[in-house]
């Protein structure tokens, strides 16, 4: 009887050893799956955010732009920072910031978080690129300054109308319009005669057929006399011709 008892409890003996191995084996596995699900939890949640390469915070992928051209990752409010500079310096090439990265930002991989006027100006500094600097220019007016594009290959085009402001200005000076004095004579003025009071008084001055000192460039008129005439600054010239006064020739001036 002794020997029966003897096995039986050698055999719970076993038995309780049994579970009790079986148990950490479970206990085991369901840390592993424990440490496996939090793992690809935190793998999931890198996959979610991304280092910006200008501000260099995490954030969120919906807030970052990725340039398809180069693959380096920004933040879109420093993009919008960057590019904003750019623009204004009117930079129709805007490079990725990355250092030493020749990667090239299109208007139109940034046109979904830049501001609409932003992205308006970026556009046409592309597209002023794609015209030959010899062929445009600009509005005179500085509250407008559109670009213009000479396309008149041989015709000499001088009172033009801005499709822009609609204001009047001189193809050929590049002015705003000299009424009454023609190219030739508007070029041959100093700049500080360029004003529009300036213009009105040549205008006037040709009208009254006044004569301009050779010296002083001040305009004379002569009421009554001869054709000499003795200017304010003590220069004398010749009425007609409007010419120094020589006392050998303009007895016999071609204008009298």
């Amino acid at each position: 009887m002794e020997g029966a008892s003897s096995d039986e409890k050698y055999a719970e003996e076993l038995q309780l050893q049994e579970a009790l191995y079986f148990s950490r084996i479970s206990n085991s596995s369901v840390t592993v799956e424990e440490e496996e699900e939090e793992g690809g939890s935190s793998s999931c949640s890198k996959l979610k955010e991304s280092d910006c390469g200008i501000c260099m915070e995490v954030k969120p992928v919906e807030k970052v732009f990725e340039n398809p051209n180069c693959s380096h990752s920004f933040c879109v409010d420093c993009v919008g920072k960057f590019l904003a500079v750019k623009i204004q310096e009117n930079r129709s090439s805007v490079k990725c910031p990355y250092p030493k990265c020749n990667g090239i930002w299109e208007p139109h991989d940034c046109s979904s978080f830049i501001p609409k006027d932003l992205l308006d100006r970026w556009e046409n500094a592309v597209c002023e690129d794609t015209v030959l600097s010899s062929e445009k220019f600009y509005c005179p007016f500085k509250d407008c300054s559109a670009m213009l594009v000479n396309d008149e290959k041989e015709a000499v085009v001088t009172s033009s109308e801005c499709p822009h402001c609609h204001r009047l200005f001189c193809a050929q000076c590049k002015v705003t319009w000299h009424a009454g004095v023609d190219c030739e004579e508007f070029q041959s003025l100093k700049d500080g005669e360029r004003g529009r009071e300036d213009i009105l008084a040549m205008e006037l001055a040709k009208n009254k057929k006044w004569k301009r000192c050779p010296k002083c460039s001040f305009y004379v008129e002569r009421v009554v006399g001869c054709t000499r005439i003795t200017c304010r600054c003590g220069n004398q010239f010749c009425y007609g011709c409007g010419s120094t006064w020589n006392e050998d020739t303009h007895y016999h001036c071609a204008t009298q």
